[in-house]
């Protein structure tokens, strides 16, 4: 398992019960989360002081119950230190992230996916340092409030940010600025993603990186239908089309129960690695959780590495 160790902000504090209890900068919130079928004291003193707990609804959906918890606040990431390049290249710099409950139980980041922001930002280093001279450039797909984003762009990437929520992509532009990105060469793009790389195949353009981060369901921007387990591997074939001769990565994350490890691997291997080669890894990825040394599932990852 991949595991996202390196927050200071944000950590679980503990599970039980079907809920998990994170503290996320000061605030502490409870929220569902299936994969906590085991039923263990709740001896942390967070469940009692709780300033969020999102109540799962029998019926579907849920609601917040807030206790002393604002509006919206901001967390940071440390990013890893850096040789060369980039906006944020040096150790110390972070990147920072607006945070606001939503209705469906998010808070506008998924933290677990910090560990994959550490392995491409490594990638992305480390082509800038063999040849200064070589843009770096990413896709980022589906790419909600851009933490991917950001990390690659710290890391001296030019990306290509596409979500089909303007809203999700002008919060993305927020976090950004909060980093000191706001000048970085990132392109904003509010497009159904499928349909972006049909006109950018048709252009001839090319990506060095890809990230893929897909839903299990949602719709475009003219109610276009994603389901994932009918779209993603016709997807996956058409987006590897997009990969430069001498790409550097290929990132699939998944949080649906169908798409395991072995799955994601399977197709990645099929549709990358039988033509351009490379390597394939997959794993889950999870939080550490500081009350009892486990380590939380937290959805699958793939990732081929070019070369």
């Amino acid at each position: 398992m991949w595991i996202a160790d390196n927050w200071k902000d944000y950590e679980v504090l503990d599970t039980s019960a079907g809920e998990k209890l994170e503290r996320w900068g000061k605030y502490i919130l409870v929220r569902p989360d299936p994969q906590v079928i085991w039923g263990t004291p709740r001896d942390h003193e967070g469940w009692k002081k709780k300033n969020g707990h999102y109540h799962r609804s029998a019926k579907g959906g849920g609601e917040w119950e807030f206790f002393n918890l604002p509006d919206e606040w901001s967390i940071s990431y440390p990013l890893p230190c850096l040789q060369q390049g980039g906006y944020k290249a040096t150790c110390g710099d972070h990147l920072t992230f607006h945070l606001k409950p939503f209705s469906f139980k998010h808070t506008g980041l998924f933290p677990e996916q910090a560990v994959n922001w550490d392995w491409f930002s490594q990638l992305i280093e480390s082509a800038r340092r063999s040849d200064a001279e070589r843009p770096v450039k990413v896709l980022n797909l589906f790419a909600y409030t851009g933490g991917a984003t950001l990390a690659a762009a710290a890391a001296g990437a030019q990306v290509t940010h596409v979500d089909a929520s303007k809203g999700m992509v002008g919060w993305a532009r927020e976090n950004a600025v909060s980093s000191g990105l706001g000048n970085a060469p990132i392109r904003w793009l509010v497009d159904d993603c499928v349909k972006f790389v049909e006109r950018e195949i048709r252009r001839g353009n090319k990506y060095d990186g890809i990230i893929m981060d897909p839903p299990s369901y949602g719709r475009g921007p003219k109610g276009e239908i994603w389901k994932i387990e009918e779209s993603i591997w016709p997807f996956l074939q058409l987006t590897s089309q997009l990969l430069s001769r001498n790409a550097l990565f290929f990132l699939i994350n998944s949080y649906t129960t169908g798409l395991q490890p072995a799955v994601l691997s399977y197709m990645a291997n099929t549709a990358l690695t039988a033509t351009l080669g490379g390597r394939v890894e997959a794993e889950e990825i999870g939080l550490p959780v500081t009350g009892t040394g486990l380590v939380l599932p937290c959805g699958a990852s793939c990732r081929w590495t070019g070369g």
